[in-house]
C-alpha cells in the first residue's frame, strides 16, 4: 500500500470496513426488499433484483461445469439445479458469495491510490463468479458420483478458502500494479 503511516492505514481500514458493511448488509437488506413477505417491494423484485440475476447466472455456470462431466442438467424452480435422474443442488442465498464479492469491492474502493478501480472490481467479480460456478458444478458432480468432500470440509468452506485465497492473490497483484503506476 503506497501511503505510509498509521493515519493512512487507519483511514484505509475504516473505508474497507465501511464499504464492506455497506455492500454486505446492503445486499441482505436488498434481498429483504426483493423477497415476498416482510418489506417486499414488487418493483425491486421485478426490475432491480441483482441477487436473483446472480443466482440464475450461477445456475447456468454450474450447469455448464456439470455438463463437462457428461451429465444432462436441468434448472428447476427455487434455484434448483438437478442432474436428470439424479441429485440436485439448491443455489441458496448462502451460495451466492456476496460476502466475498463485498470484501473484494470494499478493498478496491478503499485502496488509497488506485487507478482503474472499476476494471479491477469487474475482474474480481468475474473471477469469483467462475470459482463459484466451478464449485457448484463440481459439487453436483460429487453428489451424483458419491464423492466425499476432501478432508471432511463442506463445500461452502472450500469455496471460501479458495475464493479468499484468490482474493489475497488479487490484492497482492493490485498492490503491485498500483505501486508501479504511482512510481
Amino acid at each position: 500500500m503506497q501511503p505510509q503511516g498509521t493515519k493512512a492505514y487507519l483511514v484505509f481500514l475504516a473505508k474497507l470496513i465501511g464499504f464492506f458493511v455497506l455492500f454486505y448488509y446492503g445486499t441482505i437488506f436488498w434481498i429483504g426488499l426483493a423477497t415476498p413477505g416482510g418489506s417486499y417491494v414488487p418493483f425491486i423484485s421485478d426490475y432491480l433484483d441483482y441477487v436473483h440475476a446472480w443466482r440464475i447466472a450461477l445456475m447456468k455456470g454450474g450447469s455448464f461445469i456439470t455438463g463437462l462431466y457428461g451429465y444432462d442438467v436441468v434448472g428447476e424452480p427455487n434455484y434448483t439445479l438437478r442432474v436428470v435422474g439424479g441429485n440436485e443442488v439448491i443455489i441458496a442465498y448462502d451460495c451466492v458469495g456476496y460476502g466475498v464479492v463485498s470484501f473484494w469491492a470494499a478493498f478496491v474502493l478503499a485502496y488509497p491510490t488506485a487507478s482503474r478501480r472499476w476494471l479491477w472490481i469487474l475482474l474480481g467479480f468475474i473471477a469469483i463468479f467462475i470459482i463459484n460456478s466451478v464449485r457448484i458444478g463440481l459439487y453436483l458432480v460429487a453428489r451424483n458420483k458419491g464423492w466425499e468432500m476432501p478432508l471432511g470440509i463442506d463445500q461452502h468452506t472450500w469455496f471460501n478458502i479458495i475464493a479468499y485465497g484468490f482474493i489475497l492473490g488479487m490484492m497482492y497483484l493490485y498492490d503491485k500494479k498500483q505501486t508501479i503506476a504511482n512510481n
